[in-house]
């Protein structure tokens, strides 16, 4: 599978999309249509479940866009899936190498934040593992999740700021790690001058099949 590239990116009326070779667009589309219909969702339906315009969820299903990992996230939240499912390719089993310059990698709309996958898309999961990378002074903010996600993190490089919910702001260095329910706005943000690397580990209650 090709990999995910925020090398190219252009503006639409909704939000910065982030350009691909086409094939995982291609996928994510038919993954979002098989689930929403199923669901008896019709585009306008899924529009207000999610906030996500009828317009850009109608260009997603028919690849000419690829979201952002924002819209994925707000559009796998209206559907009760996993982020990943939207993701999904054929099932693989035994080892799998995911090498660093072939990642699958999903960017704000502004390109300050971005997410690698260090899992295969493939099946249904309960547990995903990113790699984020925030920029210099910048702060990412987070709907809320499926009811029951957990975010479990650890701070590889730099200093960051955890908000989720109403609780305080908690600031964590290198190694110090995080564990909070994740179904609250929640917001990451670098409080240094060089780019914040976290690893995080996302936990679903329960995986719910296309």
């Amino acid at each position: 599978m090709a990999p995910w590239s925020p090398a190219l990116i252009e503006e639409t009326s909704e939000e910065v999309v982030v350009d691909t070779s086409g094939e995982l667009a291609a996928l994510v589309g038919r993954n979002l249509r098989r689930l929403r219909t199923r669901r008896g969702h019709s585009l306008e339906r899924l529009a207000k479940l999610s906030g996500v315009s009828r317009a850009m969820l109608s260009q997603i299903e028919t690849g000419k866009s690829a979201p952002t990992i924002n819209l994925l996230w707000k559009v796998s939240t209206a559907l009760g899936v996993p982020f990943a499912t939207l993701m999904n390719g054929q099932e693989t089993r035994g080892t799998t190498f995911l090498p660093r310059d072939k990642a699958k990698i999903l960017a704000s709309s502004d390109g300050r934040f971005s997410s690698r996958a260090l899992f295969p898309f493939s099946g249904e999961r309960k547990v995903e593992f990113y790699e984020l990378r925030l920029a210099p002074n910048h702060r990412e903010d987070a709907d809320p999740h499926a009811p029951g996600t957990l975010e479990n993190l650890v701070v590889a490089q730099g200093t960051v700021e955890i908000v989720a919910g109403r609780d305080a702001p908690l600031v964590l260095g290198e190694g110090d790690a995080i564990a909070f329910e994740a179904d609250v706005p929640h917001s990451y943000r670098n409080l240094r001058t060089t780019e914040a690397v976290i690893y995080l580990v996302m936990t679903y209650v329960e995986t719910i099949s296309g």
